[in-house]
């Protein structure tokens, strides 16, 4: 990493932590945009990606936990077969194209989740209705599998898909994403140990950075949602990273 975009990148993690950590995120999107930009190698990438993921959503689940929305019979059945499924996606070698494009796809996917996500009132008092086991295990499954090979921890595929489906309310919904990320994430490093795509460069700084973002986002993120505004910020982001994938040669 250039030495000059160390200070540009050490408080832009933290930011990503603060704004993931407050909907229950673990901010892997966000770390791999980052990094993307930089030009980092995929392996780093992916190995950085999900020990930051592993702090960030720790903490917003230890918030969102102590705050009462964690609901074990709505987690259970997305994470057991998601855990398997992200080890045996973390175990997937993909060239630097490849990566890339998979990395420019997932990127552009959360961004458009994020800009026509929409709160109201009504929403944080949703009725819930957890889904069939088999409906569950499937999703688990299936986002475990792309979250392991791209390095990311899930959530902000899961969030969208139980929101839509009425499965839980918001504060529920965040608490589930965190657990379900923490799995994923744990997986995924154990995978790519395994198979040994496991590499790190100077992480330190940016464990560091996260924790303090991490630790604000997820306390105000158990109390008020996101604004509109900072996700279209974000989703900003992951977007110019992910042109970045889809162009690169």
């Amino acid at each position: 990493m250039p030495f000059d975009l160390q200070y540009l990148t050490i408080p832009l993690v933290s930011l990503v932590a603060a704004l993931y950590s407050a909907v229950g995120h673990g901010g892997a999107t966000g770390y791999l945009a980052l990094m993307s930009l930089l030009n980092m190698p995929p392996n780093v990438m992916a190995s950085s990606a999900l020990t930051l993921n592993l702090l960030t959503a720790g903490i917003s689940c230890y918030a969102y936990s102590k705050a009462g929305y964690f609901s074990a019979r709505l987690c259970l059945p997305f994470i057991l077969t998601s855990i398997p499924c992200a080890f045996i996606g973390a175990l997937i070698k993909l060239d630097e194209k490849q990566y890339a494009v998979l990395l420019a796809a997932v990127l552009t996917v959360t961004a458009i989740s994020l800009i026509a996500k929409k709160t109201s009132p009504e929403a944080e008092t949703r009725f819930v209705k957890t889904p069939a086991v088999p409906v569950a295990a499937s999703v688990g499954g299936f986002l475990g599998l792309v979250s392991g090979a791209v390095g990311i921890g899930g959530g902000v595929f899961l969030s969208p898909v139980i929101l839509l489906c009425n499965w839980a309310d918001a504060k529920s919904t965040s608490a589930a994403a965190s657990v379900f990320i923490i799995a994923n994430s744990l997986s995924g490093l154990i995978g790519r140990t395994m198979s040994g795509n496991l590499a790190y460069g100077d992480l330190l700084p940016l464990l560091i950075f996260a924790f303090l973002g991490a630790s604000v986002g997820s306390h105000w993120g158990a109390r008020v949602s996101s604004s509109k505004m900072l996700r279209g910020v974000l989703a900003l982001v992951l977007l110019t990273a992910a042109l970045k994938g889809f162009f690169q040669k």
